[in-house]
């Protein structure tokens, strides 16, 4: 059971929120949200402290308060949360090498739990019909947040190797989604005009942001040791999914793909980085039998519910194919 946790990237939204529910949690002590900007609203029973985790002052934090549980929600999934690419970079894989290395000098943190991304996957021709934890990616990520992603679970694993009496716990989550979050998925179908690429149909799955929270906080709180992939059940093809928003929607080349889509985007949220195009090219799904078995636990929602929560709150339009 956590006593005192330290819940990194707390500003953000899943961060808070999992903060908040953790604060509430019997046997929780405390609860200490780092990030390095202010949360918008005040969150309740955490004490935020607002800090850089490349900075010298997380150790300090840290051992000052006896952290026993330290929950790593701060690995940044666009460059305009950063600042930019190279920020962003910078606070993913530095921030997470400091990180570890305030934990190892803390010997009271006793469990480490990383929120990662089947990103780390990848997306390609030769992807499996479902990727296990223990399955090599066919296609690994070569940029952005998913391989950032890769290297932060990498260090991760070093930290393991270094600290075996501590408890790791890494989850792979598909695309979350859901009423309240807002992500490059969640851009993408919220565009006026939606764009595919000509001739393919990814298959995908999500994981409603309710479930994502409740997967985190049972991690925390049940210390299970290992890798876990993290999906709704069922599946669709993206044509489903874009169909059922009710937007119009257009197939283009792949080669114009990242342009057009960029072109619709503008200043939005939506995402047409190099392994996001891939993702929506050839999809990926996940097996997540392991999580299951080892938490005796479902997700609440399917994929498609998921979906239908976030259309829900941000409306459906009529639909219209671009010719």
């Amino acid at each position: 059971m956590a006593g005192v946790v330290l819940v990194t990237g707390a500003a953000r939204y899943l961060g808070g929120v999992l903060a908040e529910r953790l604060a509430t949690e019997p046997g929780v002590q405390r609860v200490i949200g780092v990030d390095v900007v202010g949360p918008e609203r005040t969150l309740r029973e955490v004490e935020f402290v607002r800090a850089d985790i490349r900075s010298p002052i997380i150790t300090r934090v840290m051992d000052q308060a006896q952290v026993d549980t330290v929950v790593h929600m701060g690995v940044i999934s666009t460059p305009q949360q950063a600042g930019g690419r190279l920020t962003m970079k910078d606070i993913n894989v530095i921030g997470t090498m400091q990180l570890l290395a305030a934990c190892q000098r803390t010997p009271s943190v006793t469990s480490v739990v990383l929120k990662s991304t089947a990103g780390v996957y990848g997306s390609g021709p030769k992807n499996p019909a479902r990727y296990a934890e223990d399955d090599e990616p066919a296609h690994a990520p070569r940029s952005g947040w998913p391989k950032d992603c890769a290297e932060v679970e990498g260090f991760v694993r070093g930290f393991a190797r270094r600290r075996p009496d501590a408890c790791i716990t890494m989850l792979r989550l598909a695309n979350i989604i859901g009423p309240r979050i807002r992500t490059g998925l969640t851009g993408y179908l919220s565009l006026p005009v939606i764009p595919t690429v000509l001739g393919f149909d990814a298959r995908l799955q999500f994981i409603h942001e309710d479930d994502a929270l409740e997967i985190i906080r049972r991690a925390t709180l049940e210390r299970i040791r290992g890798t876990f992939n993290v999906a709704g059940s069922g599946v669709m093809t993206l044509a489903q999914v874009v169909r059922r928003t009710g937007r119009p929607w257009v197939a283009v080349p792949a080669p114009l793909f990242t342009s057009v889509g960029r072109s619709l985007a503008r200043a939005g949220d939506a995402d047409f980085s190099a392994e996001q195009v891939r993702f929506l090219t050839y999809g990926r799904l996940l097996d997540t039998a392991k999580v299951e078995g080892a938490f005796g636990w479902h997700p609440r929602y399917t994929t498609a519910q998921a979906l239908d929560d976030f259309l829900d709150r941000h409306g459906r339009e009529g639909v219209t194919e671009v010719a």
